[in-house]
């Protein structure tokens, strides 16, 4: 049902700074900040030969990236991202089988301008997984 590795998104309490290291340290193809504001973030891609980095920051309070930049301050791996086919097949599928989509069941718009959703960590390992259709 997944396709190819998408991104590994990074939760970091200063994007500047992490987008300097990975463009002046490592010497990546770092994308411009953008705010996504349905999922409360800024994002920048870091574009690498077979996938993306994707750096998260807070956007306003309520986001839940502030919440896990409080329980890991500095920073982390926050989540994995699978290409799929189709979204609402894949979502079916996984919820026929138990596993536990969250929010609302309904994909949203991700920073590809493409629907994803995500799924409990509980249920894979300890380790959130987002869904993007391709």
């Amino acid at each position: 049902m997944i396709g190819r590795l998408n991104h590994v998104a990074i939760a970091v309490p200063d994007l500047e700074a992490a987008a300097n290291q990975y463009r002046n340290t490592l010497g990546a193809d770092v994308g411009a900040p953008q705010d996504e504001p349905d999922h409360g973030v800024t994002v920048i891609f870091i574009t690498l030969p077979n996938t993306k980095i994707e750096l998260l920051y807070p956007l306003g309070d309520g986001s839940p990236i502030a919440g896990f930049l409080e329980k890991n301050p500095s920073g982390g791996i926050h989540h994995i991202c699978y290409e799929v086919d189709d979204i609402l097949a894949a979502r079916d599928k996984l919820a026929a089988t138990g596993a536990r989509v969250l929010g609302t069941g309904e994909p949203k718009i991700g920073a590809h301008g493409k629907p994803v959703l995500f799924l409990h960590p509980k249920d894979f390992n300890g380790c959130l997984v987002e869904l993007e259709q391709v």
